[in-house]
């Protein structure tokens, strides 16, 4: 198919690469003209605006910054809504609200297109790998018509209509980051009480206590540069939009009104350019402890995959 890939930041980057290596002719845009640049020098072809794209693409992808910047895409001036979008399958990998979705995939219908909403949750290793998990919402015949494209960047979970991929992603990412707040008291708790960092990862691993934060994140508490490639801006942005599905839903959120403060505070004292990890580095750091672990801690996305 042809496919169009619009926002092309470190994980869009690596998405699209991976729909081109599946044999997918690919088309791209970013607003910064300079993001196209690799891509284009492998194949790509670069596109002026999304309502460009629209006219020589079969489907459409998007990733970009959160829901400003979707309804841009769409909406704004050289949005895909000003190209023609007949017969087109627009989806979108953002992290953005359910409503939002619902009314940009109305939309597009009403443009003669189809709507797939696919957040995707994993990490940057993963996206360069393509086995992402994509929480899938849409009609069964619109998935049905990309399903190969999706399998391309990673698996698919399918979670209902429009919108129920952005209500799971929202709620996977709400508790992981109440997790990622609570290692960093857990840790350093251990590490007063006289457990070290490694004795005590250790030891967490393949119980209760196990999770994806646990086994992939906490290396980078230990080699010092607290991941990086997931910077505390985003983790504020989409705790916003959490913030914001839990109001809509009147339930209880004690514990993730709390853990957002706890983010707050670490982009306060470390910039939100920091790490997601650097959540834990407020606890470190007001028990006067380090939790640096000696070792070859190579992170993550530094790993050479077959794929890649």
């Amino acid at each position: 198919m042809k496919v169009g890939f619009i926002g092309l930041g470190n994980m869009g980057s690596a998405a699209a690469r991976n729909v081109a290596r599946a044999g997918h002719e690919l088309f791209v845009f970013d607003i910064r003209r300079e993001a196209g640049t690799p891509l284009e020098a492998e194949g790509a072809t670069w596109c002026d605006t999304p309502a460009s794209m629209v006219g020589q693409v079969d489907v459409v992808m998007s990733m970009v910054f959160g829901p400003a910047q979707i309804e841009q895409v769409v909406r704004g001036p050289g949005g895909l809504l000003e190209g023609d979008c007949r017969g087109i399958t627009w989806i979108d990998l953002t992290t953005s609200t359910p409503a939002l979705m619902r009314s940009l995939a109305l939309d597009v219908e009403s443009a003669g297109g189809a709507a797939v909403d696919a957040p995707v949750t994993g990490s940057i290793d993963s996206c360069i790998r393509g086995d992402m998990i994509l929480f899938v919402g849409g009609t069964d015949e619109a998935v049905a018509r990309v399903q190969g494209v999706l399998d391309a960047v990673g698996h698919t979970r399918r979670v209902g209509g429009y919108g129920n991929g952005y209500v799971a992603k929202l709620v996977n990412n709400q508790l992981w980051f109440v997790h990622a707040a609570a290692i960093g008291e857990a840790m350093v708790a251990a590490k007063v009480a006289g457990l070290e960092p490694d004795v005590w990862w250790a030891a967490m691993q393949g119980g209760a206590a196990d999770s994806f934060v646990m086994q992939h994140d906490v290396p980078s508490i230990f080699a010092g540069h607290y991941d990086p490639s997931f910077r505390l801006a985003l983790c504020l942005k989409d705790l916003g939009l959490i913030d914001e599905l839990l109001h809509e839903t009147g339930t209880r959120s004690e514990i993730t009104r709390a853990t957002h403060a706890r983010f707050a505070e670490a982009a306060d004292r470390y910039g939100e350019h920091a790490g997601e990890m650097t959540v834990c580095k407020v606890i470190e750091d007001d028990a006067g402890v380090e939790l640096r672990v000696e070792g070859e801690w190579v992170a993550p996305w530094e790993v050479q995959h077959p794929s890649a």
